[in-house]
């Protein structure tokens, strides 16, 4: 499984990035407005990114219709070649997916929920689908069923055919909560998990490695002073 970051702000990504462990990064219109970001400056803000992280960087379309989300697509692809443009599960996206994948340019469908949604995001030619976890347990529905869903259903066949590249499609968890999510996504078989930073730090921790850690500064102590 690879980690992605689900994050905007340039702080946490560099400090994720310096663990070694991050393979890239997926943001959102919410995730922006979180750190006060100006609408003038995204562009600039997705090419600060890039520079951080050489994985695949997901960015955002708002737009509603494909001509428009084309557009956007182009625009946003153009900023660096990491840049995967991540667009709605919708009819409109699915057309806009199917014109930037013949393109050659990189799309991660995101907002996807069922099994049928994954597989038409797949036949239109999307690089990565984004199933929710964490908004289906909002609901008091099982997300992490659903998730293993899609994962099943989508590693059933190979849409290698549709793709840029002829890559294989690759499953994000996204709508991640917990470590757990994570452990139940990584043993369904999902490729990738997007995390925010809290989560990420929550996955290193346990109060077993703390206590052992403890005692064996302790008994270091005792060596030391002998």
């Amino acid at each position: 499984m690879k980690f992605f970051l689900d994050t905007a702000d340039l702080d946490e990504i560099k400090e994720a990035a310096s663990w070694g462990a991050l393979a890239g990064v997926t943001t959102n219109p919410t995730l922006y407005s979180r750190i006060g970001g100006k609408l003038d400056d995204f562009h600039n803000h997705i090419a600060r990114i890039c520079e951080i992280v050489d994985g695949p960087v997901s960015a955002e379309s708002v737009a509603m219709t494909r001509d428009e989300i084309v557009s956007d697509g182009r625009e946003l692809a153009a900023i660096a070649p990491n840049v995967v443009v991540k667009i709605p599960t919708m009819v409109e996206g699915l057309a806009a997916c199917r014109t930037l994948a013949d393109e050659g340019i990189r799309v991660n469908m995101t907002l996807c929920f069922t099994v049928p949604q994954a597989i038409l995001a797949a036949r239109a030619g999307a690089r990565y689908i984004s199933p929710f976890v964490g908004r289906f347990d909002d609901i008091s529905e099982d997300g992490l069923s659903q998730l293993e869903n899609v994962v099943t259903a989508i590693n059933n066949y190979d849409y290698s055919e549709n793709t840029v590249n002829h890559e294989q499609v690759e499953i994000i968890a996204a709508s991640i909560r917990s470590a757990n999510h994570v452990t139940q996504a990584a043993l369904m078989g999902a490729d990738i998990a997007t995390v925010p930073f809290n989560v990420l730090k929550k996955m290193i921790q346990h109060p077993l490695t703390d206590r052992g850690l403890e005692s064996f500064l302790k008994d270091w102590e005792k060596v030391a002073n002998a």
